[in-house]
Formats: C-alpha cells, sequence, structure tokens
C-alpha cells in the first residue's frame, strides 16, 4: 500500500481507522467514488450509483442510510452543508480526505487483483490449459 496511507498520526496511523473496511462492499465503493466527483445527498447517492454500474447496482434506501451511518462513523465521509435553495431537511454528504484514500487503496487493490488474474490467463492460455 502506499507510504502515504500508512503515514504515522497521533494514535496510529490513518489506516487504521478503515482497514478493516478493505475490501469494499460495492454499496460502500459506489458510495465513496459518486461523493469522490461531488458532495450529494442520499436520493443522489443512489442515482450515481446506479449510473456509474450501467444498472447494475441499486443501492436501497435501508442499505444506503445503513451503509453512510457506518461511512461517517469511520470519518471517510462527513456531513455536507446543504446549498441555498435545497431542502434544509435533506442532509448532504462529502467524501473526507480518508474516504479519497480509501478509494484508491481499493482501485489498486483491484487493479492488483484484475492484472494477477490476466496474467493467471495468458499463462494458461501459452500452456493450452
Amino acid at each position: 500500500m502506499n507510504g502515504d496511507i500508512n503515514r504515522q498520526e497521533k494514535g496510529g496511523t490513518r489506516l487504521e481507522k478503515w482497514k478493516d473496511m478493505l475490501p469494499l462492499t460495492e454499496a460502500f465503493y459506489y458510495i465513496l467514488v459518486s461523493l469522490y466527483v461531488e458532495p450529494s445527498h442520499g436520493y443522489g447517492i443512489m442515482q450515481e450509483a446506479e449510473r456509474m454500474s450501467g444498472g447494475r447496482v441499486k443501492i436501497g434506501a435501508g442499505t444506503l442510510y445503513t451503509a453512510l451511518n457506518t461511512l461517517l462513523n469511520k470519518g471517510v465521509i462527513d456531513n455536507y452543508p446543504v446549498p441555498e435553495g435545497m431542502d434544509s431537511r435533506r442532509k448532504m454528504y462529502a467524501i473526507t480526505d480518508e474516504g479519497r484514500a480509501v478509494v484508491k487503496a481499493e482501485i489498486a487493490r483491484l487493479e492488483e487483483l484484475l492484472e494477477s488474474g490476466k496474467h493467471a490467463l495468458s499463462i494458461g492460455e501459452e500452456r493450452g490449459t
């Protein structure tokens, strides 16, 4: 993993707060990636996750709000001020620096999986297995 992610801080490393989250569930992944793009409210996150996944991932309200509470408690997202003109009862969320680090770590993990899988397939094809 990246040295920045493991950088020492008071009380341990930044990674200690969220290392148990990796690998991310699809719901956590799409929530964090959608917030990486821009702050949003719950319904907007649900729509963006569905759009980014080509309709394959549909996060239900119960799953979303349970996940948002977990992500808030882990410090990877935070509450965001509701823009003027928007219903003030609507909660907005934004990704934190730790959340950005989690997304980068997860993408690196997925890239490693993909590369090792491609490598194994190419060896298998060369050997005719």
